[in-house]
């Protein structure tokens, strides 16, 4: 049955804090989940100790449901440390239930550790195996599970956890940001290709490390930088402590961060988000021109791309659609009817803004084709003249392997129909996408991975099937 919620998802939101003793920043990881809750709406935790408590106790509260719904002040009470992390998670791998919600807390013989990861890991079977042939066999399905025992297996003959961490990172394929917490270090690992994003900020009393740079601002903490491709970055009472030894010269930074995922107000590797869509907006005005009397966006993801376009083609940009915030997650409604009705319940029409105008209707992608479909009849009711589509992506062709819920290719629109059959379909007067080559403008040359649109993967993956 499909849903009505065909946006791509990012699969999680990871968040850190090391603090001086004595200080609790279970709070400040409350906030900083919230300003990433864009990443995940399934489920939400957080895990804390202190780095002069005993060496096995980290406390955690996990759930499923957004960040408010999870939290109470009773569980702040019972989270005491000056440590912690967190996640949001929206699932790619493994059911959407309480076992697989992080963080994810494992004890081995040297101690206790926490895990929260962000990716997705494409060598997971041969970790299963390897871990099998151990003797250790898995209870859970995620990747983040073989992850965390891969190196709590590593660390019985390691040295310390940043070395069994720098060791998994040699083995591990694929797309990942992770922060582990031991009772007394913080460890954040970035995937060498610099799929995922993760970022380090500067508190009073300590650090912090998280997915976007907007849950810096969150809990009031001042950016450095962006951690590194390949960099494992420890947090201790002895500052920052960096091992660089598999950064490389090769990366394909995801393109999706830009396009849709990340916040309007984060940067990552020193690119501005809302720049980025902006710059999306310009181009798609310059290859797609049109008459038309108002550009608008769909909330949230399209109004930069719109303002972009609007602000290149002299066209005035105009809000069309009034956005309700607290419908929440519409993807769970249980039939077909109450989908079809959802989005008349989450967007309403301005009709005057539209009403006998020629409008372009900017989108960050398409997917199935059956919401954008549904906002051009919103529209046309409303009194719309034309609608011209702008979507500031190109056509998805292929899935995503790294930690992106992209469909199985048969329910991507763009592999079945070609463009102008697309655009018969959805009932738009005109349809143009984003060229290929328009990303490298929109991320300022930086390399990326576009996989998604071209089907050139940035590492071996498993093949897909049509």
């Amino acid at each position: 049955m499909e849903q009505y919620d065909e946006k791509l998802h990012e699969e999680c939101g990871v968040f850190g804090v090391w603090s001086e003793a004595g200080t609790q920043v279970a709070k400040d990881v409350y906030y900083g989940l919230l300003a990433l809750q864009h990443r995940g709406q399934e489920s939400a935790g957080i895990a804390v100790c202190k780095t002069d408590g005993p060496r096995d106790i980290i406390d955690r509260k996990k759930d499923m449901g957004l960040v408010t719904e999870v939290f109470s002040e009773e569980d702040f009470a019972k989270l005491q440390g000056n440590m912690g992390v967190g996640h949001v998670r929206y699932s790619t791998t493994g059911a959407s239930n309480l076992e697989n919600a992080q963080p994810l807390v494992f004890h081995y013989l040297k101690g206790t550790l926490a895990m929260v990861h962000n990716g997705n890991i494409v060598n997971d079977e041969e970790l299963k195996m390897r871990l099998f042939d151990e003797g250790l066999v898995l209870r859970g399905t995620t990747d983040s599970e073989k992850v965390a025992c891969l190196i709590a297996r590593l660390r019985a003959t390691e040295p310390s956890i940043e070395k069994a961490a720098k060791k998994a990172a040699s083995i591990l394929k694929g797309g990942y940001a992770i922060i582990l917490m031991s009772p007394r270090k913080i460890v954040c690992m970035r995937d060498p290709l610099g799929l995922k994003p993760l970022c380090l900020g500067k508190i009073p009393t300590g650090y912090v490390v998280a997915s976007e740079s907007c849950a810096l601002t969150a809990v009031g903490a001042e950016f450095i930088r962006d951690i590194e491709p390949g960099e494992v970055l420890t947090i201790s009472k002895k500052g920052l402590e960096s091992d660089r030894e598999l950064c490389g010269s090769k990366h394909a930074h995801c393109v999706f961060e830009y396009i849709y995922f990340a916040r309007l107000d984060s940067k990552i590797d020193n690119i501005s988000v809302y720049s980025s869509r902006f710059r999306a907006g310009g181009c798609l005005a310059d290859t797609y021109p049109v008459e038309a009397d108002v550009v608008t966006g769909v909330p949230d993801s399209g109004l930069a791309a719109a303002a972009g376009y609007a602000d290149r083609a002299g066209i005035p940009f105009r809000l069309a659609f009034q956005k309700n915030s607290y419908i929440g997650r519409t993807f769970i409604k249980p039939t077909q009817e109450e989908r079809e009705s959802a989005v008349h319940m989450k967007l309403n029409v301005l009709g005057d803004v539209v009403r006998d105008k020629r409008v372009v209707l900017i989108d960050d992608s398409i997917v199935r084709g059956t919401t954008i479909a549904r906002l051009i009849r919103m529209l046309k009711h409303a009194g719309a003249k034309e609608v011209h589509v702008r979507i500031s992506s190109p056509p998805f062709l292929h899935p995503c392997f790294y930690g992106t819920d992209v469909p199985e290719t048969s329910q991507l629109i763009a592999k079945r129909l070609s463009t102008e059959e697309i655009r018969e379909k959805i009932g738009a007067d005109s349809l143009g996408y984003l060229k290929l080559n328009d990303l490298n403008t929109i991320t300022n040359g930086m390399d990326i991975c576009r996989a998604c649109f071209d089907g050139n993967y940035p590492t071996e993956v498993y093949q897909e099937t049509e």
